[in-house]
């Protein structure tokens, strides 16, 4: 699956009016479809970048299971994705594991109590952990405000303000503690091999720091680790090792999650903080703890549906748009069709605006859950969708909110050979976060607090405008978009993992994944290959990729909207769990996809 896009752009089932007809999604792979997963006997990762992907497929070969193989590929993708894998991040991750099986008696928890968070589902239990960053004590709700009441962008996005008390080592320690098999440092040492060692650049990453130099080249860390000697970004082909990245993470292998929150790395943080007018403190990572949580559940066409709580607000806005589109023979209307599409952006436009002024972190502020997930207020959302006519998304934005009640980011998924899945999301925020790498350290920062309200109604950098709910304050966590996901048949086995980066158009991602998946017929890898859209309220156009039919933009456009043609969203890197038979109770092995719209993105199988 690793094809450029153009190749997942010419499917003939983009053409307006066509119908797929709906399989269930327990069928093996259709041989007729021209698009076709990974296939494995035993476990698979599926990953933004090849080596990384690999890194998880080896451990899983080793014994580990789907928590020891994501917790291996996130800390080797920060290693050779520096545009979006990260120690200086954070992010979130949804797990299921069953109670028994061949490799689910290594885990601690079978000798734990299940934690108050954790879910029954199936044979087996699931939890999502939230490992988002926290805003620094010192943070304030002005930070990013002009005298004249403007936001500064610059600010904002590049300046060591912009980085919130990263998450992404106590998060990945946490989950691999209680729920990994293998011991910590073999979860590592494939990371600390890549990063001393060095690896290979391809063509991605290689176009990626050479778009990036300008912002990198203005740090002295980050030119000298990210460039070559005469100020040249690294070709394909050639090798790039970063020995600082090597030494941090060899400390965080022998000392754990301290390293980096209280030991030499937090030093190193710290000190360029008080050199350079940063506001995370040693208090500041001190105190940072991930979280376990509940995951949210929801159902569509009978399959579970288990995704991440605030603060994503990924994972309610899926379920919203899921429950409003479920009554709706989008089927029978047809995959990419215009009579599809239309109520899809409209709905998206709805689930958006509640988004944008409702949702935030769940410790500051109080959210309407229960009514924004109800079957009640689905079907309102559904009445106020017009069959022949886009609203303006100025009407919708002067109607009242119900009341309140008492990129750059990388995703990947895994599957182990007793169907134990990891969906997991992180992030830096934009593209290398604010291009400042820690001295000594080698590892970027996140410019994670754009992702708060600078301003309440001014835009972020994905053009979100949000409110007061999610506004700057100290320890508070900002609302994300990012949406890792797991389906379950309807008897409670597990299906597939799936998630995506792209900022706020990571949930129309996944909605699109699953909708192609269970809802219109499509394998795994023909789901993930199809052309997107997306919509988000403000602004107020239709987001298309090449190869949606012009017929369709015509039908579209003559109902109201405006269209934009956009390159490729998302990298909805996917997994599911093979059975052999339709009601087979055991895996067989598994599929897996890695998006084609990433050029260094892989789907590895665990191998014999």
């Amino acid at each position: 699956m690793r094809r450029p896009i153009l190749m997942a752009l010419l499917l003939a089932a983009s053409a307006p009016g066509a119908s797929v007809t709906a399989a269930p999604a327990n069928v093996l792979q259709e041989a007729a479809q021209r698009f076709h997963p990974i296939e494995s006997g035993g476990g698979l990762v599926a990953a933004q970048e090849a080596k990384a992907a690999a890194v998880g497929a080896e451990i899983l070969r080793r014994g580990g299971n789907a928590v020891d193989a994501a917790v291996a590929s996130s800390f080797a993708l920060a290693v050779t994705l520096p545009q979006a894998g990260n120690l200086g991040g954070g992010g979130f991750l949804v797990l299921w594991l069953p109670r028994s099986g061949a490799i689910s008696t290594c885990r601690a928890a079978a000798r734990q109590p299940s934690l108050p968070q954790a879910v029954s589902v199936g044979r087996g239990e699931a939890i999502a952990l939230n490992f988002r960053e926290m805003a620094p004590s010192s943070a304030r709700a002005d930070l990013f405000l002009n005298p004249d009441g403007s936001v500064n962008r610059e600010r904002a996005l590049r300046s060591l303000l912009s980085s919130a008390v990263p998450g992404t080592v106590a998060g990945l320690a946490q989950v691999q503690r209680r729920y990994g098999c293998l011991p910590w440092g073999a979860v590592l040492q494939p990371a600390i091999d890549l990063a001393e060692q060095g690896f290979v650049v391809g063509a991605e990453l290689s176009g990626s720091l050479e778009a990036a130099a300008p912002l990198l080249k203005s740090d002295p860390t980050s030119a000298r680790q990210f460039f070559r000697p005469d100020g040249s970004p690294y070709r394909p082909g050639e090798r790039l090792r970063q020995p600082e990245l090597a030494s941090s993470l060899r400390c965080i292998a022998l000392e754990g999650p301290a390293c980096f929150y209280r030991g030499r790395l937090a030093q190193a943080l710290t000190r360029l903080m008080a050199q350079r007018g940063g506001l995370i403190s040693r208090a500041d990572l001190q105190n940072y703890r991930a979280s376990w949580m509940t995951p949210l559940q929801g159902r569509f066409k009978g399959y579970g549906v288990l995704t991440m709580p605030p603060p994503s607000g990924g994972g309610v806005t899926l379920l919203q748009l899921l429950q409003v589109l479920e009554p709706l023979n989008l089927q029978a209307s047809g995959l990419n069709s215009a009579a599809t599409l239309h109520p899809m952006v409209e709905a998206m436009n709805l689930a958006y605006r509640d988004r944008n002024r409702l949702l935030g972190d769940p410790d500051q502020v109080t959210m309407p859950l229960d009514r924004l997930l109800s079957a009640r207020y689905a079907s309102e959302q559904r009445q106020r969708i017009r069959a022949d006519r886009h609203r303006p998304a100025a009407d919708l934005e002067a109607e009242p909110s119900p009341a309140l009640e008492g990129t750059n980011t990388t995703h990947l998924s895994v599957v182990d050979r007793d169907g134990g899945l990891v969906a997991t999301t992180t992030t830096l925020n934009t593209a290398y976060g604010n291009g400042i790498t820690v001295p000594a350290a080698g590892f970027l920062l996140n410019n994670e607090m754009d992702d708060f309200s600078a301003k309440p109604g001014a835009a972020n950098a994905y053009g979100l405008r949000q409110g007061d709910q999610n506004a700057i304050a100290p320890g508070r966590r900002p609302l994300s978009s990012m949406t890792p996901t797991l389906v379950f048949h309807p008897d409670g086995r597990p299906l597939l993992a799936t998630g995506s980066p792209g900022g706020s158009r990571i949930i129309t991602t996944v909605l699109q994944v699953l909708l192609n998946r269970l809802l219109h017929g499509l394998n795994l890898a023909s789901a993930v290959a199809m052309p997107r859209i997306h919509s988000q309220l403000w602004p107020d156009q239709i987001s298309l990729e090449q190869g949606i039919s012009p017929d369709t933009w015509t039908l579209l456009q003559q109902k109201g909207h405006s269209l934009r043609l956009v390159p490729a969203m998302g990298s909805a890197n996917s997994v599911e769990v093979r059975y052999g038979a339709p009601n087979a109770d055991r895996p067989s092995g598994s599929f897996g996809v890695a998006d084609p719209r990433r050029l260094d993105a892989a789907a590895v199988a665990e191998g014999p």
